[in-house]
Parts: structure tokens; C-alpha cells; sequence
């Protein structure tokens, strides 16, 4: 393990696990009598009350309580889950549903539940990103059948349909302003209380059709605070651990945590609508003077790679195709004045910024940095209100593939994209990329697109990260997942 370059003072470790004191005590589970229940440190709260059309639908996959019609395997190819197999007749795909399926309320698994959680879905605003540019309508089928059908033919509607955020979920979940989880799911836990931003509990789920899980619940607090998160492993106030700052790694037993690469890059967004980096010259200038290298030394103590595009080491066969994008020719800044927005949630990103700002001003602009919880941030990124902002961005996770993520974040009507990038070069490459279907010729027209993007400078590339996961040492089978789709399964028990 390696020596940790920051010292972390005591005090704040002491406070740190002060405030996790009583956090984790167990939840009265109902309607189980063995195996221990599980207590899980998340690193973000809920931002929509657990709502599965927002982000929040990862936390309720990682907890195994709402699933999809398809999952991914581990090569990112469309497998069955509620959906026990599919078939295309052009536009339209018709999915056979699995038998025998309840929800946690008691009510059964039928195409009318299903047509509901997807019709939901295609009709929310903002709509989940996997379905950015997709026109999709779902309707009932034969006995147990759902047609799914888009404007245009699309190779990936298998993919689309394993993002969580069209999990499906019981009528009950529809009945208020707001979708609500709670009893609502499938999955082998289910979800029973949630307080606030605070914590949730989950039960186990006895009927559940894949089998019994070896929990008997989760127990999951939300702490923003990473060096809290640490704490709460080393003091065995939490058994399960997400995203634990590098930072913290070398203060923990080096076989309490398990790193893994994962289609994660962090990217500076550049604000190409208005103010300094409306300027292409101005746009090449700040990537001309970015280190990204010492970043990765410096603020990621090496547990990370260096970013030669969008698309990093998870995704191999990207680096095979790239070849060099060629952007404007740099001008000078002349001490223009620029902010930087970015979020405390991941612990490395203010220190990021930190770094930026001195590269940056080397190189002739003036910077100002704006740090805040990503839940009161995120909005006015994405109505750019900053001139740059540091985003950490799976760039796989709704469908196994990139074209979806690209397409989110830099198409013109992309519903992530912070970079206000309205481009037709770009928005032609994005349109092939999600039109091609999928193999090798799909491949080489996603990094098509990622060449117009970095051609444009909207977004530099720095580095791509690696999770680092704490689990106490008498955990058994959490799962490290590089899509953060899972977390506690149906097998994750206390041995």
C-alpha cells in the first residue's frame, strides 16, 4: 500500500466518526429470522426522493430492490432479467415477460405493469438520459408480451431497457406527484423506509423469484463526507463502503479495499455558449495548459490513468481506433477572467479545481473557483452558468455503450449537456454513432464522435478514475462493479 503524501489530522478523523455514531444501528426487519443485515455508507444522498427517473434509480439497482427487463453482463451485451428474451421486426422489439414475478406489494408482474413504469419513463421531464434522441412508445402484446417500438430502427434497445432508470415498478409507485419506490420493486430486498437525504431500509424479500438472499436486510446511511465513509469502515460502524477517497485508501487495511477501473473519465466542460471559452482560441488555450499528469500524481496519488480522450482503459478497443483530433490554435487568455464550478460529493474534485486554478492562471487567466454539494449545483451547471465545470462522468453506464453518453452530453439537444455544445459536425457523428448497429462498425463510429467533440475543445479529457471500495473483512460477496450498477446482491451476506 502506498504512504499516504497528505497527513489527515486526528482530530478529524475522531469527528468524522463521531458523526457516524448510531447511524448504522439495525432496522427491525420484518418478516426475517436469519442472516445479518447489511450496513451500507453511501457517498450521495437521494436527489429525487429515490425517484427511478433520476440518478437515484442507481441506488435503488446497487441495492437490488427495482430491476429491468434486461441487464448487462459483464462484456456489456444485453442479457435476460424480467424480460426472459426479445425479438426485432424492424422498428419494433416484442419482450417476453418472466413468469411467477411479484412486486413487493403482492401484486404480480404483468405487460400492463410494465407498458406503465416504461410509458412513465418516455413521458418524464427531464426524460432519463438513455432515451435522449429516442421517440419510444410501448404497448401491450400477447399474454405476457410488451412491444417496444421507436421512430427510427435502433440496435440498442435491449441496452436502453437495462438502464436503471427504467426499472420497473409497481402501480402503487404512480399514484403521487412523484415516483416512490417504497414496496414497489421486485428485486431480492425491498425497500421499506427512507428518511430524508439521511437513510433507508430495506427487508429481505422472501418471494422473490430469482431465490432467497442471504441478508436479511440493509441498513444505509448517506454520508456526502469521504473521509467520514472511511471512518465508518475502519471504526466497523458499516460493513460496506462506497467510493472511498483516495485520500483515505492508504489509511485502510489494504485488504479492506478493492480498487477497479472503471469507464469513468474526469472532464473539464467548457462552456462554449458564452463568456471567455465561447472563444475556440480561448478553448484551446485552457486544454494547452492543463497537466493532467500531476494531477493524477499529485491529487490522485497514481490511482488513475491519464485521459487520451473520453473513452478510457475500460473500454480497450477505443484506444485501438483513436487517432489525434485537431482543435483550434490556442490564443491568449490576457488575463481573462473564468469560473470554475465543480462538487464536494467526490472528494478528489475540489482538489482538481484547486489544481486547475494554478495551471490555469500560469497560463494568463484569471480564475475563481464555485464548490458546492452536487445537489445544489447541479442545475446551474447544466443551465451554464459557470464557464468551465469539473465533472466525474460514467461514460457506460445507462446502456453498456458510449454512444448514449456521448450523445447526452454533447448533442444539441443532449439532456446533459453542460457545455452548451451546439455543433453540426458533432451532432452528425453522434447521429451515425447511434444509428450504426452494434459490432465493430459501431465502434469505429463512436470514436468518430468523440473525435468531433475534442475537436470542438467543449470538453478535456484529464483522467479516468478507479473505484475504490471498502468491505469489512467478514463480508462476503458484495460486488465490485465498474458500471456501479450493483453493490449488495443476492448473495452479499456477513459470513
Amino acid at each position: 500500500m502506498r504512504v499516504l503524501s497528505r497527513p489527515l489530522l486526528l482530530p478529524a478523523v475522531l469527528a468524522a466518526s463521531s458523526l457516524l455514531t448510531g447511524c448504522f444501528a439495525p432496522t427491525e426487519a420484518t418478516g426475517t429470522d436469519s442472516g445479518e443485515r447489511l450496513r451500507v455508507a453511501m457517498m450521495q444522498p437521494p436527489r429525487s426522493g429515490l425517484s427511478p427517473l433520476s440518478d437515484d434509480a442507481f441506488k435503488l439497482s446497487r441495492w437490488s430492490t427495482a430491476e429491468t427487463l434486461v441487464r448487462l453482463n459483464a462484456d456489456g451485451d444485453a442479457e435476460p432479467a424480467l424480460a426472459t428474451g426479445w425479438k426485432q421486426s424492424g422498428r419494433s422489439w416484442a419482450f417476453t415477460l418472466r413468469k411467477d414475478v411479484t412486486f413487493h406489494d403482492g401484486t404480480e408482474l404483468t405487460a400492463e405493469a410494465v407498458v406503465r413504469s416504461l410509458t412513465e419513463a418516455t413521458g418524464a421531464s427531464p426524460k432519463p438520459r438513455i432515451l435522449d434522441g429516442v421517440e419510444l412508445s410501448v404497448k401491450e402484446g400477447g399474454p405476457g408480451t410488451v412491444i417496444v417500438t421507436t421512430a427510427e430502427e435502433d440496435p440498442l434497445v435491449p441496452q436502453r431497457l437495462s438502464s436503471p432508470q427504467l426499472s420497473i415498478l409497481a402501480a402503487k409507485a404512480y399514484g403521487g406527484k412523484t415516483v416512490n419506490p417504497v414496496g414497489a420493486g421486485t428485486g431480492p430486498f425491498e425497500l421499506t423506509k427512507v428518511n430524508g437525504t439521511s437513510s433507508a431500509a430495506l427487508d429481505r424479500y422472501d418471494d422473490y423469484w430469482g431465490g432467497t438472499a442471504k441478508a436479511s436486510g440493509i441498513d444505509v446511511t448517506f454520508v456526502p463526507d469521504g473521509t467520514a465513509r472511511a471512518a465508518a469502515l475502519r471504526s466497523g460502524e458499516a460493513d460496506i463502503v462506497e467510493a472511498v477517497p483516495v485520500s483515505q485508501a492508504a489509511l485502510l487495511d489494504k485488504d479492506l479495499i478493492t480498487e477497479v477501473p472503471m469507464p469513468r473519465t474526469n472532464t473539464l466542460y467548457l462552456n462554449t455558449e458564452k463568456g471567455a471559452f465561447k472563444d475556440p482560441a480561448l478553448r484551446a488555450a485552457a486544454r494547452e495548459a492543463i497537466d493532467a499528469e500531476s494531477i493524477v500524481k499529485g491529487v490522485y496519488e497514481g490511482r488513475a490513468d491519464v485521459a487520451e480522450g473520453l473513452l478510457g482503459p475500460a473500454l480497450p478497443w477505443a484506444a485501438d481506433l483513436r487517432e489525434p483530433a485537431h482543435g483550434a490554435k490556442s490564443g491568449d487568455p490576457a488575463g481573462k477572467s473564468i469560473t470554475i464550478g465543480t462538487f464536494t460529493d467526490r472528494a478528489e474534485l475540489p482538489e482538481v479545481a484547486a489544481a486547475l486554478q494554478q495551471q490555469l492562471q500560469r497560463a494568463g487567466f484569471r480564475v475563481k473557483l464555485d464548490v458546492r454539494e452536487y445537489a445544489n449545483i447541479e442545475s446551474d451547471a447544466l443551465a451554464g452558468a459557470f464557464d468551465a465545470f469539473i465533472l466525474s462522468r460514467a461514460t457506460v453506464l445507462d446502456s453498456g455503450d458510449p454512444a448514449a453518453y456521448l450523445y447526452s452530453d454533447f448533442a444539441s439537444d443532449g439532456s446533459f449537456n453542460i457545455p452548451q455544445l451546439a455543433d453540426p459536425a458533432v451532432d452528425k457523428a453522434l447521429s451515425k454513432a447511434g444509428a450504426t448497429p452494434t459490432g465493430d462498425a459501431r465502434r469505429r463510429a463512436v470514436v468518430e464522435a468523440e473525435a468531433a467533440v475534442l475537436a470542438t475543445d467543449a470538453a478535456v479529457p484529464m483522467l479516468h478514475e478507479r473505484v475504490i471500495q471498502g468491505d469489512a473483512a467478514d463480508v462476503v460477496g458484495a460486488a465490485h462493479d465498474p458500471r456501479e450498477r450493483e453493490l449488495v446482491t443476492l448473495d452479499t451476506h456477513i459470513k
